[in-house]
Parts: structure tokens; C-alpha cells; sequence
């Protein structure tokens, strides 16, 4: 807990009217309590001395949070009188909520749906303003809305086919199967498609990525990432194997959390402290979402550096030619044309030259072939994407069978497991492991 001018303890549940009452005196009685009004008065200890000045609120439910009623206590932040208010809170019947309760119990009360839910976790956790106004969008209710327009249409289309379960030997042909699979196509999959389609830019937006600069020693690592940081973070000297573990931190690239990543010099050598640094540097050269490759524009290209290039494999890279402020310039020509087939940029990491320009191609690397947009009306998480591409695959199947003309019943059958696929998402269907896997994510008092 940090220490602040306010510190608020928050009560749900229904003895919290008569929780307050107990241990709440206000200066002017008798005190009616209306629901959603401050009153200003103190908080008493068993023996009746006062504990601290506060402002209490009483909201009456449902219109609180968790639709229970909820008091709140607004006393000075300091964190012993906190604690010595929520302890008079426990001795008068109270406990401690669990990580997420409050929220939880919302859910459960059906005041928000689960992706609204997971809005809260992010919306505390968000590390940009791209990234809270993702949060703040899905909090209103972006995701949710996509989902229901989706999972209606296919309650409709259900709704078809049952219709034509209960009259079989109607002789008007219910389910036109190429109407059905057309409306399924452009109502249900396309929409589908595009949701996963806005993942990738939701988890770039919510966790950033991993920038990882590697090569040999001596090539400028260290200064590269000075100068991305704009601070002298990491020690520069001519000394080969200075930086002996990784050294993490993060930057912001037009809205994006960037975490750079400066590796150890990967070398021949017999030291065992750097060979420990050496292999940490090689793991997370494999792991990274993106690889600086540096190089030293003032030498030819060593052996080294070609089986350094060989071994990052198919990871995402730019090659970043350095020290070209004191290279020949045919030399930095040379080198380019070295790696032709990659994104090159040169720079100076000591002079300061070429920075914003490889800013700029990070984050063209980083946006691929489309736009990041900060203001997307929705972003699936990672267990909203594979739940959606497990809807997808229903109804794909459900595509198929319409195509080769299964009966009525089996139909139904393939578009319920499509609908308890998208009543995952939002809650509806959700196991209680998974509800208790997500809630316990939020930190105690949310």
C-alpha cells in the first residue's frame, strides 16, 4: 500500500448498514443515512475513543458496485489508520475480501458481463494511454456488444432450425440451407474472422512487446540502449563482456510499452560468470518478439557476426549497422548491401544519430502490413481468442453440414456448440475454475 491524503475502505454485503452504525459516529444525530450522501464524523474504537475524521457513505443496493449494499469509509491515508479502521471493521463482523471479490460479485449479480469484468484487471494494469483506452472501451461494453449482435444471430438461426425439428412433416421447406449458409457466413464467421484479426493488435496495445539488441562484444549494445532510453542506463566501456547479464527497460513507441532489452556480448571465452550472462542472452534472443542485430559499421563483418545472423533463425529482426559516425562511408555501403533482404537502419548510438529513424522502423515492425489503432472498438484477450477460434471451428462445421444436408436435429446440435462457445466469453457458461482463475488476477479490494 502506498500512503496518500484519502484512503478509502469499502464494505459490501448486508450488515454493512449495521456495521457503520456501530462503529461510526456522526457529528450531527441523529444521521438518517440516505443512500449516495457523504456524512462527515468519526470512526470509534471498542472503548468509544475516536479512531480517526472521516467522510462515510451508505449506497443502498442495487444500485452499488456489487448490487449489495456497500458503505465506504474515507479517512486519512496513512496506512496505520487504515489498518486500525479496517480492523474495527473486522472485529465488527466484517472479513477480508478475497483478490477481485467486489468484482466478482458484480458478475455474479449480473451487473457486468466477464469481459467487462477483465476490462477492470486491465484497465489497473494498463501501462500507456493506448492500452487504458482499450480497457476503458471494452469496460463500456465494446466486446460484449460484438459478441451479442454474433451470438443473436445465431440464436435466430437456431431458433430456424428447431422450428423445423417440431414440424417435420411440414411440406414447406423450413431451413433453405443456401440462405442459411449465406447469413452465416457474412453474420456470423466474417465478424468472427475480423475479431481475431483485432487480437494481435490487442495484445501488442495491453502487454507491448519484447525488443531484444544482440551481437558481439563491443559493438555498441550497451550506448544502443542509452540512447533508446535517452538515460546513461547501462555501463559503456571499451572493455569487451562489460554487460554480463540482460538489462531490462521499457520505452514507449507512439503508444506501445517496448521492452528493450540489452544481452551480454556472445563470444568464445573461458569465464563461467559470463557464460552464464552468454546464455541468457541467446534465450532471449529465441524468444524475442523482435531482434536489434547490431553490428559495427567500422569493421568488416566477423566471423562471429555471421554465425550470431545464422543462429536468430527465423526471428523478426532488423539489422542496425552503428558507429557510422567514425566509419568510412563505403564501408556502411558495403555492409547494407550485406543484408539487402532485411530492414537496415545505421545509426550512432554514441552521437545520437539515427535514433528516431530507428524508432520509426520498430514500430513499422512492430504495426506490420496494417495501422495500430489506439481507439479499437473492441481487442479479444488471449482466452477471448481461443474461445473465438473455438466458435469459429462450430461454426465452420455448422457451415458444412448445411452444405451437405444433414437433418434438423444434428444441425441444432452443431449450432449449440457454437452458442456455449460464445457464452464462455461473456460468462454464461463459463466453469467456475476458470472464474476463479480470472478473478484472482485482481488485486484485494477490486
Amino acid at each position: 500500500m502506498g500512503v496518500g491524503g484519502i484512503g478509502i475502505v469499502r464494505i459490501s454485503g448486508s450488515r454493512a448498514r449495521d456495521i457503520l452504525e456501530r462503529l461510526f459516529v456522526p457529528r450531527h444525530a441523529p444521521c438518517p443515512f440516505r443512500s449516495h450522501t457523504l456524512y462527515y464524523g468519526t470512526v470509534i474504537r471498542n472503548d468509544g475513543a475516536p479512531l480517526d475524521e472521516v467522510l462515510a457513505v451508505y449506497m443502498r443496493a442495487p444500485r452499488t458496485y456489487t448490487r449489495e449494499d456497500v458503505v465506504e469509509i474515507h479517512s486519512h491515508g496513512s496506512q496505520l489508520v487504515l489498518r486500525a479502521v479496517l480492523e474495527r471493521i473486522i472485529g465488527c463482523g466484517a472479513r477480508l475480501a478475497e483478490p477481485g471479490e467486489f468484482t466478482k460479485r458484480a458478475f455474479l449479480a449480473g451487473r457486468i458481463d466477464l469481459t467487462r469484468a477483465e476490462a477492470v484487471i486491465d484497465l489497473l494494469q494498463a501501462r500507456t494511454g493506448a492500452g487504458l483506452q482499450l480497457a476503458a472501451n471494452q469496460l463500456q461494453g465494446s466486446l460484449y456488444d460484438h459478441l451479442e449482435k454474433i451470438r443473436r444471430r445465431l440464436v435466430d438461426m437456431l431458433a430456424i432450425v428447431e422450428v423445423a425439428i417440431d414440424f417435420p412433416e411440414d411440406d414447406v421447406e423450413i431451413v433453405d440451407s443456401g440462405k442459411l449458409a449465406a447469413r452465416l457466413q457474412e453474420q456470423v464467421i466474417e465478424p468472427l474472422v475480423e475479431l481475431l484479426r483485432f487480437a494481435d493488435q490487442g495484445r501488442v496495445i495491453r502487454e507491448g512487446v519484447t525488443v531484444v539488441i544482440g551481437g558481439r562484444p563491443n559493438v555498441g549494445k550497451s550506448s544502443l540502449l542509452n540512447a533508446l532510453l535517452r538515460e546513461e542506463r547501462a555501463l559503456v566501456a571499451a572493455v569487451p563482456g562489460t554487460t554480463r547479464d540482460t538489462i531490462e527497460e521499457t520505452v514507449t513507441i507512439h503508444g506501445i510499452p517496448v521492452r528493450l532489452v540489452d544481452t551480454a556480448g556472445i563470444r568464445d571465452h573461458d569465464d563461467p560468470v559470463e557464460e552464464m550472462g552468454i546464455e541468457r542472452a541467446r534465450a532471449k534472443l529465441r524468444d524475442a518478439d523482435l531482434v536489434l542485430f547490431l553490428v559495427d559499421g567500422s569493421e568488416p563483418l566477423t566471423p562471429l557476426d555471421k554465425e550470431l545472423y545464422r543462429s536468430l533463425g527465423q526471428v523478426e529482426r532488423i539489422v542496425v549497422i552503428n558507429k557510422i559516425d567514425i566509419a568510412a562511408p563505403e564501408r556502411i555501403d558495403q555492409l547494407e548491401h550485406r543484408f539487402e533482404s532485411e530492414a537496415v537502419v545505421r545509426i550512432s548510438a554514441r552521437a545520437y544519430r539515427g535514433i528516431e529513424a530507428l524508432r520509426e522502423t520498430i514500430w513499422t515492425k512492430i504495426a506490420g502490413d496494417e495501422t495500430l489503432q489506439e481507439d479499437l472498438a473492441c481487442a479479444p484477450n488471449l482466452r477471448h481468442r481461443q474461445i473465438i477460434e473455438a466458435t469459429l471451428a462450430a461454426c465452420r462445421q455448422v457451415d458444412r453440414s448445411l452444405q451437405s444436408g444433414v437433418p434438423a436435429d444434428l444441425l441444432a446440435v452443431d449450432l449449440q456448440v457454437a452458442l456455449d462457445h460464445l457464452g464462455d466469453i461473456v460468462g454464461l457458461t463459463t466453469p467456475d475454475d476458470v472464474l476463479d482463475t480470472i478473478f484472482s488476477q485482481f488485486c484485494l479490494g477490486k
